[in-house]
């Protein structure tokens, strides 16, 4: 097939990304009849302002020349981000914004189409799709989040809607704003949040958002369902007086605005045949990263550039889906990062001041503490001194206390099981490991789950507390801790295996039961962990229940001889006790099942056994699965009950993990992903909570802890990959004070080692050819 096809072209939906879609596969090639369908008229759009980023106008300036000159005489600039709450207003610099008004936009696409001869059929809905296929060589779907392409042929798109907690309307104001605006107001109803931007010299974008429940608690839901918000109207006029601060007392209009939850689109394929989609109908994000538009631009770029380098369609829809779908998901996870934190933005707005703009402008991970440093070192260096950071002190190597433990920093060698002990006993294998990353400068070391009966490991080869001889074998790795990495904590992480035991070791087969000599299983309900494939466990009676507990006591109880300096009950990733937690594995219908507060009984139970056993200076922690990432699972909600009835037992901080309770998990994996849960839970109890989950960064440690979203961050395979770990982190940042002390003989490798000369003589004039000085 020629390159020079698709030579017909049909694109449903004017909106920019596939106008631009339209221009440059014209642009590439003359000959091509390209036709796009809008139902709107030509300046009939929702939304007021559209922000681009660097990145974005720089792949326009590459694809089209044209387009960019006009964008650029249009754009509105400015670096500032303005975070007002509570009377006090904070400034963050350097951040760099470009804008422009959404109709500009259209109106500069709509003109660069003409130009080029593409025909666009204004206030027509597009043929149904097989019509557009039988009849063109592609066809372009930038038909938005409604798409009716997908939602014609849903198994070919595989598509996955979630709505999300927050009302918002797009609205606008006749006042450029002088930054990018987040205005806090605290109603007798609850919160709000203004999100305003310029995108003229007289004009800005504001977009009002409040939870579902706050919406109507404020009688915002009594509108005319569906009816367009105008100057005026209740909604309009109720929102310029909550923000006339922020306004000067100026008035809001709208422009087809509705009140409307945000859903998050994502499709498992973006073609199908000869049909493509883009923009909205392929993705969405959330408007407060400001990425709607700029991702339907850049799919645009990416698909004219695909279906010009490969020499089939298909080649070139597999290459373009290829090229964005990596991009597209990072962002998304951004913008569900900030969404999910204005969801909850009630729990932070007690937080310190500048902690909550620090917090609010890091929310989404993308900006972190140090590029936010680069950008405005003055805001950072206020937030680390209301922090009461040392003066050259990063966050990270802040000490903490707990009960009657002070920890030197921030950092926690996170659980991870070895598998790697014979009958119980841990050997010198575990010796090294936990040794190893107690001299690389953690403050607390955590030990894989102990196993609290031999009966109760995952393998053969799990660690126990239940023998004298297991007893002995911890305190000879425990004092090797206090005496040659003194300052360093370890803790003891103790669980049950329950339903998920009795299986081989992780590189064996993980969760493959064994193949000879299988024990007996017990959990919360008779349900295997793998149907079919594991084995059925039996469910504890009243004498199994007891005998449990008494287990965890007796293993506490051998715990503290072997001087663990804290203790970390295991309810979490399906373990029996996690097992009694969430709804999808305790079908239990006697007072251990059913209500949460029956889920949480025999846990809890466990957790005042184990406290009375344990020394009373020394802190307890537990650990949580924060969701299961399955239907009918453990929700937000509830895991916020778990961590306050752990609170009210006397718990001094929750680890919040997530998952691994049923095999059929979706996880929302990516950078820090965890993270949120164990925000949530910090911010809505006030309880000091442990982060995990993918945070491999001192950047990211940095960036959780000063926002106030952790107070520890636990990492497992950066410190397998890197035993000092934190030591390199303090290096790199070139902090060499008490949080993080090199060892006696390390300290000659406190310094990165050179890597070759770099003080070889820049060449300063180019003199080929040039002649050379008298005498030579």
């Amino acid at each position: 097939m020629s390159r020079n096809v698709p030579l017909r072209v049909a694109v449903i939906g004017g909106g920019p990304g596939g106008l631009y879609a339209a221009a440059l596969l014209k642009r590439l090639d003359p000959r091509r009849e390209i036709t796009v369908w809008e139902r709107r008229a030509p300046d009939d759009t929702f939304g007021f302002g559209v922000v681009l980023s660097d990145e974005t106008l720089g792949g326009i300036e590459h694809a089209d020349p044209a387009v960019h000159r006009a964008l650029s005489e249009e754009f509105v600039r400015w670096d500032d981000i303005d975070i007002v709450h509570r009377g006090r207003t904070f400034t963050s610099s350097g951040h760099g914004f470009a804008a422009l008004g959404r109709r500009t936009l259209l109106r500069i696409l709509h003109r660069r189409c003409e130009e080029l001869g593409i025909r666009i059929r204004f206030r027509t809905a597009a043929p149904p799709v097989d019509d557009l296929t039988a009849s063109h060589d592609l066809v372009i779907a930038a038909d938005g989040a409604g798409s009716t392409t997908r939602g014609a042929d849903p198994a070919a798109y595989g598509p996955r809607v979630t709505t999300h907690r927050c009302r918002y309307v797009w609205l606008a104001a006749p006042v450029a704003f002088d930054s990018f605006r987040f205005q806090i107001a605290e109603t007798e109803h609850g919160v709000m949040q203004l999100h305003g931007y310029p995108y003229a010299a007289d004009a800005s974008t504001v977009v009002v958002e409040m939870r579902e429940e706050v919406w109507r608690a404020a009688g915002f839901d009594t509108d005319i369902p569906g009816a367009p918000a105008a100057p005026g109207t209740r909604s309009v006029d109720r929102c310029a007086e909550i923000f006339a601060e922020a306004l000067g007392g100026r008035p809001l209009y709208g422009r087809d605005s509705t009140w409307t939850a945000f859903r998050t689109v994502v499709n498992e394929r973006w073609s199908h045949g000869r049909t493509v989609l883009i923009g909205d109908a392929a993705h969405t994000a959330h408007f407060s990263i400001g990425s709607g538009t700029k991702l339907a631009v850049e799919d645009a770029v990416a698909l004219a550039a695909c279906v010009a380098e490969q020499p089939a369609l298909d080649d070139a829809l597999a290459a373009y889906e290829a090229e964005r779908r990596p991009v597209v998901e990072s962002t998304q996870r951004a913008a569900t990062a900030s969404l999910r934190w204005f969801e909850e933005l009630g729990t932070y707005v007690d937080q310190p001041p500048r902690q909550f703009a620090f917090n609010l402008l890091t929310r989404s991970r993308r900006v972190t503490h140090d590029n936010l440093r680069l950008r405005d070192r003055a805001f950072t260096d206020a937030v680390e001194r209301d922090f009461a950071c040392p003066p050259g002190t990063p966050p990270m190597f802040t000490p903490f206390r707990l009960r009657g433990l002070t920890l030197r920093n921030r950092v926690v060698v996170s659980p991870m099981d070895v598998y790697e002990a014979k009958d119980g006993v841990p050997d010198d294998f575990h010796l090294v490991h936990l040794g190893a990353r107690a001299l690389g400068g953690a403050g607390l070391v955590m030990t894989e789950m102990v196993c609290v009966s031999a009966r109760g490991r995952i393998t053969p080869g799990c660690t126990g507390l239940y023998t004298p001889e297991q007893t002995g074998a911890w305190r000879r790795i425990t004092d090797f801790v206090h005496a040659r990495a003194p300052g360093t904590a370890i803790g003891v992480q103790l669980g049950h295996s329950g339903r998920k035991g009795s299986t081989r070791r992780m590189w064996e087969g993980m969760d493959d039961p064994l193949p000879a000599d299988n024990w007996p299983l017990v959990a919360a309900s008779p349900l295997p962990y793998r149907p079919g494939v594991s084995q059925v466990p039996r469910q504890l009676d009243r004498a199994g229940l007891d005998s449990v507990r008494t287990q965890f006591v007796d293993a506490a109880r051998r715990a503290a001889d072997a001087g663990f300096d804290l203790l970390e009950l295991h309810c979490a990733h399906g373990y029996l006790l996690s097992g009694f937690l969430s709804p999808l594995t305790n079908r239990r219908s006697d007072a251990y099942g059913g209500t949460l507060k029956n889920r949480l009984r025999f846990p809890l139970e466990v957790f005042d056994a184990v406290r009375a056993e344990w020394p009373g200076d020394r802190p307890m922690t537990v650990r949580i699965s924060a969701t299961d990432w399955a239907p009918g699972g453990t929700t937000d909600e509830d895991a916020v009950a778990i961590a306050r009835a752990f609170v009210e037992h006397g718990v001094d901080a929750i680890d919040v993990s997530t998952g691994q309770v049923v095999p059929g998990e979706w996880p929302e994996y990516g950078r820090s992903y965890q993270t949120p849960y164990a925000d949530r839970i910090r911010n809505a109890l006030g309880v000091p909570v442990i982060a995990v989950g993918a945070i491999s960064s001192w950047d990211d440690v940095n960036s959780l802890v000063l926002a106030g979203r952790a107070d520890l961050c636990a990492l497992a395979r950066p410190h397998l990959y890197d035993p000092q770990w934190t030591l390199h982190a303090a290096a790199e940042q070139g902090y060499a004070g008490p949080g993080a002390p090199w060892p006696a003989p390390y300290r000659a490798g406190s310094r990165t080692p050179p890597t070759g000369r770099t003080d070889a003589p820049r060449p300063r004039l180019g003199l080929t050819g040039q002649p050379g000085p008298a005498g030579t």
